[in-house]
């Protein structure tokens, strides 16, 4: 009898960790926030966030050009030629993300209960965790040598070349966000809040495309029709994943169309091909929630640093 209880309890435990990479303590800060519940609760006010301010901020951005993050339009169209047309084709994307994470926290048969007390938590590690991109595109800024950087000089008289952060963003509208290496910041009537805005939905949405969606549509491909080892399908899907999320800042995809406003830099796309890499290790170890948190968090901080120091 004691040796069958044994069996269960080890059973019931290798069950538990084949559901994450790395088998966290359960109920530890860690395995809680991983769990697709907190996903939900953690992004929701991020999704109401892009959603009202992508309609209802008055700048002349949002209102004069229905400004959309490229991977909510893509998620838009694929729910249209399915048949969710109208005005339902507007709010379908954020109802999907919702609806995915439903499903995955249902198969991964984690608890449902949630700590409020957790959320704070995660907005700082999803803060801290977007500064090593930070250091990281000055690194490779520095190394590539100082092209497309901006003087500036503060209140002590101290001159330093800073160069722009690019957002991980990438959005589809008559008047696009993303920035341009010729303007080195944020366009001409573009607003910081019109950017914050953007960077938010980029965070979520391209999260949910390029690596919970195409990360495991690859694994199936290589995996299931290719018939290639688990670790070989794994690091081809992620550096796949990461390379298309890089390339599609500068082009569009779906119609092989060049991005005016960010055209094709190699510092800028090492940078996001690494990036890529990043996030999908960080979705692999703490989840959804905690890596669309940590691409949003890096973007406000992105337009925030370009818009502080480059109007200056």
């Amino acid at each position: 009898m004691a040796k069958a209880k044994t069996a269960n309890r080890m059973k019931g435990k290798n069950k538990y960790s084949a559901n994450q990479l790395f088998n966290f303590a359960k109920d530890s800060y860690l395995e809680r926030t991983s769990r697709p519940i907190y996903a939900i609760v953690f992004l929701l006010p991020f999704i109401i966030f892009y959603e009202v301010g992508t309609f209802g901020i008055n700048t002349d951005v949002l209102n004069q050009s229905q400004i959309r993050v490229v991977a909510f339009v893509w998620l838009q169209n694929l729910l249209e030629s399915l048949g969710f047309g109208g005005k339902f084709a507007w709010v379908a994307p954020p109802l999907a993300v919702v609806v995915i994470l439903i499903a995955l926290q249902i198969t991964s048969g984690k608890q449902w209960r949630f700590w409020l007390g957790d959320i704070l938590p995660m907005v700082v590690e999803c803060i801290l965790l977007a500064v090593p991109l930070i250091a990281l595109y000055f690194l490779l800024s520095s190394l590539a040598g100082s092209e497309g950087t901006v003087s500036w000089r503060d209140s002590s008289g101290i001159q330093t070349q800073i160069e722009p952060l690019p957002s991980c963003s990438s959005v589809a509208g008559s008047g696009l966000l993303s920035q341009s290496s010729e303007a080195g910041g944020i366009e001409p009537g573009q607003t910081l809040l019109a950017n914050i805005v953007t960077g938010i939905g980029a965070g979520i949405y391209e999260e949910l495309v390029f690596r919970l969606i195409l990360i495991c549509l690859l694994m199936l491909f290589f995996q299931d029709v290719l018939r290639l080892a688990h670790k070989n399908s794994i690091v081809l899907s992620v550096l796949i994943s990461a390379a298309l999320f890089s390339a599609h800042h500068h082009i569009d995809l779906l119609n092989g169309q060049p991005n005016a406003t960010d055209p094709f830099n190699l510092i800028k796309f090492a940078f996001r091909t690494i990036a890529g890499i990043y996030f999908a290790v960080l979705f692999a170890i703490r989840g959804f929630g905690i890596t669309a948190g940590t691409h949003a968090f890096y973007n406000i901080i992105a337009v925030s640093i370009t818009a502080g120091f480059f109007h200056r």
